[in-house]
C-alpha cells in the first residue's frame, strides 16, 4: 500500500480488503484518523482491522467515547461525535492515552478536535459518492 491511496469501493468486502492491508502496515504507538460522515463506513474499517488483529467485540465507541481491545495488539478507538468541548478530552484523560506507545489509536470524528491531534498520523477519509459505493482515501503524515 503506498501513500496517498484513493479507492472507490462498492461492497462491504471490498472495504475490508483494504481495511486487511492497511493492517499490516500500521504498528504500535501509530495513530489514525478517521473522517467522513455518519454512515460512511468509519466503525466498520475500524472492525475490519481489528478482526485482522482477533478482535471481534468491537463496536462504536459514539457513547462510552472510548473502548479498547486486546488481542494481538492494544487497540484504543475514540469516537469524538459526541464531544461537545476540547476539556472533555482532558477529562478522560486523551493526553495519556496518546502517550500510550504501546497501541495503537483509531480516532471517529478526529477532524472535530483537530488540535489536540499529534502531526504523525494515519488520516483516512470517506466519502459516500452515491447510496452503494464510496471513496477512501488514505494518507500518511510525518
Amino acid at each position: 500500500m503506498y501513500f496517498p491511496m484513493s479507492k472507490v469501493v462498492s461492497s462491504e468486502s471490498e472495504t475490508t480488503e483494504i481495511a486487511k492491508q492497511f493492517s499490516k502496515i500500521i504498528s504500535v504507538g501509530e495513530i489514525v484518523l478517521l473522517n467522513g460522515e455518519l454512515g460512511t463506513g468509519k466503525t466498520f474499517f475500524v472492525k475490519s482491522v481489528c478482526s485482522d488483529y482477533g478482535l471481534t467485540n468491537v463496536s462504536s465507541p459514539s457513547f462510552a467515547i472510548v473502548n479498547e481491545y486486546h488481542n494481538s495488539k492494544k487497540i484504543i478507538h475514540f469516537d469524538f461525535y459526541r464531544i461537545k468541548k476540547v476539556e472533555e478530552l482532558y477529562d478522560i484523560g486523551f493526553e495519556d492515552y496518546l502517550n500510550e506507545s504501546g497501541s495503537i489509536i483509531f480516532i471517529e470524528w478526529a477532524n472535530l478536535f483537530s488540535e489536540v491531534l499529534p502531526k504523525r498520523n494515519y488520516q483516512i477519509d470517506f466519502k459516500l459518492l452515491n447510496n452503494s459505493s464510496r471513496e477512501i482515501r488514505i494518507q500518511k503524515n510525518d
